[in-house]
Protein backbone atom coordinates (compact mmCIF):
# COMPACT_ATOMS: atom_id res chain seq x y z
CA UNK A 1 0.00 0.00 0.00
CA UNK A 2 1.29 3.14 -1.23
CA UNK A 3 1.80 5.58 1.77
CA UNK A 4 0.22 8.92 2.18
CA UNK A 5 2.16 11.68 0.64
CA UNK A 6 1.52 13.96 3.92
CA UNK A 7 3.38 11.04 5.90
CA UNK A 8 6.74 12.33 4.68
CA UNK A 9 5.88 15.58 4.76
CA UNK A 10 7.90 17.63 7.33
CA UNK A 11 6.16 18.96 10.18
CA UNK A 12 8.37 22.18 10.75
CA UNK A 13 7.02 22.65 6.93
CA UNK A 14 3.46 22.74 8.04
CA UNK A 15 3.59 24.11 11.53
CA UNK A 16 3.90 27.92 10.68
CA UNK A 17 0.20 27.44 8.36
CA UNK A 18 -0.48 26.28 12.03
CA UNK A 19 0.58 29.22 13.55
CA UNK A 20 -0.86 31.55 10.88
CA UNK A 21 -4.13 30.32 10.64
CA UNK A 22 -4.09 30.86 14.57
CA UNK A 23 -2.69 34.23 14.76
CA UNK A 24 -5.37 35.57 11.55
CA UNK A 25 -7.93 34.76 14.27
CA UNK A 26 -6.47 36.26 17.04
CA UNK A 27 -5.02 33.13 19.08
CA UNK A 28 -1.69 33.37 19.97
CA UNK A 29 1.43 30.59 18.80
CA UNK A 30 1.82 29.77 22.66
CA UNK A 31 -2.13 28.03 22.42
CA UNK A 32 -0.84 26.42 18.93
CA UNK A 33 1.39 24.75 20.68
CA UNK A 34 -0.67 23.94 23.57
CA UNK A 35 -2.67 22.17 22.05
CA UNK A 36 0.38 20.28 20.15
CA UNK A 37 2.01 19.33 23.23
CA UNK A 38 -1.53 18.47 24.52
CA UNK A 39 -2.14 15.81 21.75
CA UNK A 40 1.27 14.69 21.54
CA UNK A 41 2.63 14.77 25.00
CA UNK A 42 5.63 16.81 24.14
CA UNK A 43 6.89 19.09 26.13
CA UNK A 44 7.48 22.80 24.29
CA UNK A 45 11.19 21.74 24.54
CA UNK A 46 10.75 18.65 22.29
CA UNK A 47 8.11 19.89 20.39
CA UNK A 48 10.77 22.70 19.36
CA UNK A 49 13.57 19.86 19.02
CA UNK A 50 11.19 18.35 16.12
CA UNK A 51 10.92 21.45 14.14
CA UNK A 52 14.57 22.47 14.17
CA UNK A 53 15.20 18.64 13.31
CA UNK A 54 12.57 18.81 10.49
CA UNK A 55 10.95 15.35 10.88
CA UNK A 56 8.82 13.81 9.02
CA UNK A 57 4.75 13.61 10.03
CA UNK A 58 5.41 9.68 10.32
CA UNK A 59 8.49 10.29 12.62
CA UNK A 60 6.90 13.23 14.65
CA UNK A 61 4.03 11.10 15.83
CA UNK A 62 6.05 7.53 16.32
CA UNK A 63 8.53 9.67 18.68
CA UNK A 64 5.70 11.73 20.27
CA UNK A 65 5.99 10.87 23.88
CA UNK A 66 1.95 9.87 24.31
CA UNK A 67 -1.14 10.68 22.44
CA UNK A 68 -3.49 12.10 25.03
CA UNK A 69 -5.95 9.68 26.34
CA UNK A 70 -9.00 11.81 25.38
CA UNK A 71 -7.71 12.74 21.88
CA UNK A 72 -10.56 9.62 20.94
CA UNK A 73 -13.05 12.29 21.58
CA UNK A 74 -11.74 14.42 18.67
CA UNK A 75 -14.70 13.79 16.08
CA UNK A 76 -16.17 15.82 13.39
CA UNK A 77 -15.04 16.75 10.08
CA UNK A 78 -12.02 17.78 8.39
CA UNK A 79 -11.06 17.89 4.83
CA UNK A 80 -14.42 16.62 4.18
CA UNK A 81 -13.71 13.57 6.10
CA UNK A 82 -15.33 12.42 9.32
CA UNK A 83 -12.30 11.90 11.12
CA UNK A 84 -13.68 8.89 13.65
CA UNK A 85 -14.05 6.98 10.24
CA UNK A 86 -10.27 7.39 9.41
CA UNK A 87 -8.88 3.92 9.90
CA UNK A 88 -5.03 4.35 9.46
CA UNK A 89 -4.03 5.29 12.80
CA UNK A 90 -1.05 7.80 11.68
CA UNK A 91 -3.37 10.12 9.19
CA UNK A 92 -6.34 9.99 12.33
CA UNK A 93 -3.31 11.74 14.53
CA UNK A 94 -2.51 14.17 11.46
CA UNK A 95 -6.18 14.93 11.37
CA UNK A 96 -6.58 15.06 15.23
CA UNK A 97 -4.26 18.00 14.59
CA UNK A 98 -5.81 19.60 12.05
CA UNK A 99 -8.95 19.90 13.85
CA UNK A 100 -7.15 21.30 17.20
CA UNK A 101 -6.09 23.97 15.23
CA UNK A 102 -9.19 24.43 13.64
CA UNK A 103 -10.96 24.86 16.16
CA UNK A 104 -8.47 27.09 17.90
CA UNK A 105 -8.81 29.14 14.92
CA UNK A 106 -12.37 29.01 15.24
CA UNK A 107 -12.48 30.81 19.06
CA UNK A 108 -13.25 27.72 20.50
CA UNK A 109 -12.37 28.01 24.24
CA UNK A 110 -9.17 26.26 25.09
CA UNK A 111 -11.03 23.61 27.77
CA UNK A 112 -13.38 22.75 25.27
CA UNK A 113 -10.64 21.89 22.60
CA UNK A 114 -8.54 19.74 25.44
CA UNK A 115 -11.27 17.85 25.93
CA UNK A 116 -11.02 18.24 29.59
Amino acid sequence: MDKHRVFKMSFASVYPLYVQKAEKKGRKKKEVDEVICWLTGYSPQTLAEQITRRKDFETFFREAPALHPNAGKITGVICGVRIEEIEDPLMRNIRYLDKLVDELAKGRPMEKILRE
